[in-house]
């Protein structure tokens, strides 16, 4: 992504008009293509956990898509491989490297903004 260019055309787009949207159980994610990148909004419904939703599409141990995503509502664990666990609350930006599992915490859907995982995730293989 280069925004120095001087050729370079303003671009906007709306996850409500999204280019692709891929369903899993209990979620969706929600991408547009927009400056030669993929930004994906993903919308988790309570009971969404990522070993039980994704991992069947996945067929990996645990998540190995890298994340660099802005928390916008509801409350997103994290469970790293090493064991290490934490929340993401609205507000939140995550940098999260391959090894992961997630699932919601409470009875609000998780929204979260994801910059740079999204091209394959939830991709049937």
């Amino acid at each position: 992504m280069n925004l120095h260019k001087h050729d370079a055309k303003a671009e906007f787009k709306n996850f409500g008009r999204a280019d692709e949207v891929r369903q899993f159980p209990k979620g969706r994610v929600e991408l547009v293509n927009i400056g030669g990148a993929a930004i994906g909004r993903a919308v988790f419904e309570p009971g969404w956990r990522w070993a039980t939703s994704v991992q069947p599409l996945a067929g990996t141990k645990s998540c190995e898509a890298p994340h660099f995503q802005y928390h916008v509502s509801g409350v997103l664990r994290i469970r790293m491989d090493d064991g290490t666990e934490f929340d993401c609350k609205p507000g939140d930006v995550s940098l999260l490297p391959s090894g992961h599992d997630a699932w919601v915490v409470g009875d609000e859907p998780a929204v979260v903004v994801d910059f740079q995982g999204m091209l394959d995730y939830a991709r049937a293989r």
